[in-house]
């Protein structure tokens, strides 16, 4: 049996920012049906390191290899058409628009129908049911005719997944998708994520720093620190590192992976 190709790779991946090195040299495969978790103190690189990947900042050097395919030179748009998907924190939603509508264009975006045909959905019935699919799946199907702008901030981080479950990318990437939902909100989108992993044939990425989630998705965790690649591993065997302790708070990071919280980067 041949082995399996990563779907995702990044080549001594950098970007400087003047004299400042944001992100240095980091080379990592990823593969399908595997959620690697990214932490690291605060100003790691971890989001530019998202960054670089889904294309919103161009690399200084190094390459993003998308199923063996080179496409650093290409922009974010093009990577989203490929098949790397970014929750990007609320950004990408249309607030003036209903959350059946911002759910309908991103099902359009993936059947390769134009963006601006809001006046012929009734004939497309499958759209309207695939975007109400997604909506269940996020528990939104009560607030589906809601304009965006009236959604709670929880409410809107779940229309963000439902957006990237309806681009149906091969790489998922969620920059702390629980952040801040409430208590009730949290479990929806971790079991989300959870069975996005069990269909095994996406590579998921997840910037997090909650470490009950960490413990909870996590098959494989990356290290960075000062936007190296510091412990590359199962989650285990990670924690236990010492030169990830000595990366993070000194002797306090025993404590800040057992029971508390990685700082945001």
């Amino acid at each position: 049996m041949a082995a399996q190709l990563p779907a995702l790779t990044t080549r001594a991946l950098t970007i400087r920012f003047g004299g400042h090195v944001a992100v240095d040299a980091v080379s990592a495969e990823f593969y399908p049906g595997t959620l690697t978790v990214i932490v690291g103190p605060n100003g790691a690189g971890k989001t530019t390191y998202f960054n670089l990947i889904s294309g919103q900042l161009a690399a200084t050097s190094g390459s993003v290899l998308l199923g063996g395919v080179d496409v650093t030179r290409l922009g974010a748009a093009r990577r989203t058409t490929l098949g790397i998907g970014r929750a990007f924190q609320l950004t990408n939603l249309f607030p003036n628009l209903t959350v059946a509508e911002n759910v309908r264009l991103a099902v359009q975006a993936r059947a390769g129908i134009g963006m601006h045909m809001f006046s012929v959905w009734s004939r497309h019935r499958d759209i309207i049911d695939r975007a109400d699919h997604y909506l269940d799946r996020v528990a939104l199907a009560p607030r589906r005719d809601a304009r965006v702008a009236t959604l709670s901030h929880g409410d809107q981080r779940k229309l963000e997944v439902a957006i990237l479950l309806a681009l149906e990318p091969a790489v998922m990437m969620f920059d702390e998708p629980t952040a801040g939902m409430s208590v009730d909100d949290v479990p929806v989108v971790l079991d989300l994520i959870h069975q996005v992993k069990l269909e095994r044939n996406k590579t998921v990425l997840l910037v997090e720093h909650k470490m009950d989630v960490v413990r909870a998705l996590a098959d494989r965790i990356v290290v960075l620190h000062n936007g190296q690649l510091v412990a590359d591993g199962e989650p285990a065997t990670v924690m236990a590192s010492p030169i990830v302790q000595e990366a993070y708070l000194g002797n306090a990071l025993g404590n800040t992976l057992g029971t508390g919280a990685l700082e945001d980067a």
